[in-house]
């Protein structure tokens, strides 16, 4: 899968470096979203040097060059996932499992237009992250799917 990673990076006009491919290997071998402290746990015995600030640095640029998603916890925390989705959609996350389900529908033209008519704004992106339990979670919550 390297070679699919090295390939994100290029078309987000990153340089493939052995740290962000090993990052991005990381996330896309977890079944949910990762903290910048787990990865970097998993990682620092692979290179001579890597430290924390390089993880979250590398993080950041990887996610606001969209090659990868920030997932905001309600504990404040930022989290980080791998979706290879490049289409545009917005996730559902679950906070107990960590799984994180694409949302392939948006909606939200709606709520652009009203931003137009009534304030005179223009929306040029957005963000929608839906946290919840998925549906094993809230079954074995005792609650219905």
């Amino acid at each position: 899968m390297e070679q699919g990673h090295a390939r994100a990076l290029k078309d987000a006009g990153m340089k493939a470096t052995p740290k962000r491919l090993a990052i991005l290997e990381a996330l896309y071998a977890e079944s949910g979203y990762a903290s910048p402290e787990e990865l970097w746990k998993r990682l620092r015995d692979r290179f001579d040097r890597l430290g924390l600030p390089t993880v979250y640095r590398n993080l950041e640029e990887l996610a606001a060059s969209g090659v990868i998603t920030k997932v905001i916890h309600p504990n404040r925390q930022l989290y980080y996932f791998f979706c290879p989705n490049r289409e545009h959609h917005h996730h559902f996350v679950c906070l107990s499992c960590r799984k994180v389900e694409d949302l392939p529908a948006c909606g939200l033209s709606a709520l652009e237009q009203e931003v137009s008519r009534n304030i005179g704004g223009k929306v040029l992106s957005h963000i929608l992250q839906l946290n919840g339990l998925c549906g094993v979670c809230a079954a074995a919550a005792g609650g219905t799917p």
